[in-house]
């Protein structure tokens, strides 16, 4: 799985790509000052319950570590995986 970053003025997403395909998509906003709002997760039928969500989110993790931003998380899915692991605790807001 590969997961491709594309940043646009102020917003941006994280696309997962299984053999060429799309599998799944997580969008964000800038939330302010060195913050960012995961705001949706979605994952095509096909992948579901493949570990794709989880890719992405620690892809958007990775990304704000590298560049010093917190997460705020709006979507659900980012949310509730954020806030029952340790693994995210340096980057949740």
């Amino acid at each position: 799985m590969q997961v491709k970053h594309t940043e646009n003025d102020g917003s941006g997403d994280f696309t997962a790509l299984i053999e060429g395909r799309e599998a799944g998509k997580m969008t964000y906003t800038s939330a302010g000052e060195n913050k960012f709002s995961l705001d949706h997760t979605e994952v095509i039928s096909t992948y579901k319950g493949k570990g794709v969500g989880k890719e992405l989110l620690k892809s958007a993790a990775e990304y704000a570590r590298n560049n010093n931003y917190k997460i705020v998380p709006v979507c659900s899915y980012a949310k509730t995986l954020m806030e029952r692991s340790s693994d995210y605790d340096d980057v949740l807001n």
